[in-house]
């Protein structure tokens, strides 16, 4: 899942990147196959974080969120 971080606020991409000319053609950010085309990544994720962290071109906070997988013993 991708967000946009501020201060005070985590928000969705949609209310954000709708008005981005760097955006696709749906208003979203030009995510391609884990990649963000339009910014730069500020870490890569270890094992344990399942956080990635970018900056978009327009100087936004983008973070990629991945949930970690449940063990079988854990449901």
């Amino acid at each position: 899942m991708l967000v946009i971080f501020t201060d005070n606020q985590i928000l969705s991409t949609q209310t954000i990147c709708h008005n981005c000319p760097l955006a696709d053609q749906n208003g979203q950010p030009r995510w391609r196959q884990g990649v963000l085309q339009c910014g730069h990544p500020l870490n890569q994720c270890s094992s344990e974080q399942h956080v990635n962290q970018y900056e978009c071109q327009m100087g936004f906070l983008l973070v990629y969120l991945t949930l970690p997988r449940l063990k079988d013993e854990e449901f």
